[in-house]
């Protein structure tokens, strides 16, 4: 028999979290995330979303023995445009159908019980949580923002009456060179419109740029599948927490003639393996493999970029790309993988037929009327 049980408690919260460590244990693609950035996000007196947002854990227990996980969350914010819909998220299950069940059905009826007509997942409060079921590529390793999970969660899925609501896609790309047509694109519309590229060798001067970046990025997904619009209190959190881990001169923003940010491109040292050895933890040695990692990579993970909507289509991911990747060669990192990008979402996503590349993985969210 399977319980489902409500967490409660701080000590039910970190099960909560180690249960996916202990699912994955001996899985090579498994890379957990830090416990501390976990809790962060998932308690209510630490997240800012939770001023729009509402939500509830639970695990599932078999014999004694937890065997799965779930998060039950309303983002009211993002409600307000896309309808009344329930997200699940952090959803972990041993290969048992039954329990991937009872935990599903447990949000449904929570969802259903606060007046919600849909459920989607995983999602988490917001996009700068992990999202999106893997459904090709479980022999990839996935970069530090993104959910891995077993193969056998999709036919659960399908099984469970789940369908497929929209795809992201992720590449593996080949830094040899800046491709010539990109290059040759930034240097026609730099002069067209203008524009001027900004780079930078410290972490305060970036820092200075962080609202009306992410200002850009809430106008630039604004009509992408789901999207939440991040607050200022959400952002100064993403900044404290991700910023710490992001070199500044993988950045790169695109400013017009009144000093405004119209695109931007951010990247990160791949730290996937540093996390592995890590093991969740940052102390205390957690830290050091981060720390290494950040200073030799191997590789890099292009974790988010934007183009402002009145600039779209005019070619302005140039801009960035070809700094960018200019970048990345003379500190010599040739490999990149991309951030996931909705298939429908043509334009990002055709900018890697320039490249030399190949397909890395597909991630899927799943929904479900109620």
């Amino acid at each position: 028999m399977i319980e489902i049980k409500k967490i409660s408690s701080d000590k039910e919260l970190k099960q909560f979290i180690r249960f996916a460590n202990n699912l994955y244990a001996g899985c090579p693609y498994w890379v957990p995330p830090l416990e501390f950035d976990e809790l962060a996000t998932l308690r209510k007196d630490k997240n800012p979303a939770f001023e729009h947002c509402e939500a509830e854990y639970w695990l599932a227990y078999k014999d004694g023995k937890i065997v799965g996980r779930v998060a039950g969350i309303i983002n009211h914010l993002a409600n307000q445009k896309w309808g009344n819909k329930v997200r699940f998220g952090w959803i972990d299950f041993t290969e048992d159908i039954a329990v991937a069940d009872a935990l599903l059905k447990t949000v449904e009826e929570w969802g259903k019980s606060k007046g919600m007509e849909t459920i989607q997942g995983p999602l988490g409060f917001n996009d700068m949580d992990r999202e999106g079921m893997l459904v090709e590529g479980f022999d990839k390793e996935p970069t530090i923002a993104n959910i891995y999970n077993h193969p056998y969660y999709v036919d659960y899925m399908d099984q469970l009456g789940y369908e497929k609501a929209e795809d992201w896609l992720q590449y593996k790309i080949f830094l040899k060179k800046v491709p010539e047509k990109i290059e040759r694109v930034s240097n026609m519309i730099a002069e067209r419109y203008k524009l001027r590229t900004v780079t930078f060798s410290k972490k305060s001067e970036l820092k200075k740029y962080a609202r009306p970046l992410f200002h850009t990025l809430n106008a630039a997904f604004a009509n992408l599948y789901s999207y939440s619009q991040l607050t200022d209190k959400e952002i100064d959190s993403i900044v404290k927490s991700y910023f710490t881990f992001i070199d500044p001169k993988y950045v790169c923003l695109i400013l017009d003639e009144e000093g405004n940010v119209v695109a931007f491109g951010i990247s990160m040292c791949s730290l996937s393996a540093a996390y592995q050895k890590a093991k969740g933890k940052v102390l205390p040695f957690g830290f050091i493999h981060i720390l290494k990692a950040m200073k030799n990579p191997a590789k890099v993970d292009l974790y988010l970029n934007g183009v402002l909507p009145d600039w779209q289509k005019r070619g302005i991911h140039a801009l960035y790309y070809t700094q960018l990747t200019k970048t990345f060669i003379d500190n010599n990192i040739f490999v990149a993988i991309t951030n996931p990008q909705l298939e429908t979402n043509v334009n990002a996503v055709h900018i890697w037929s320039n490249y030399e590349n190949e397909f890395y993985c597909r991630r899927r969210c799943y929904e479900k009327n109620l």
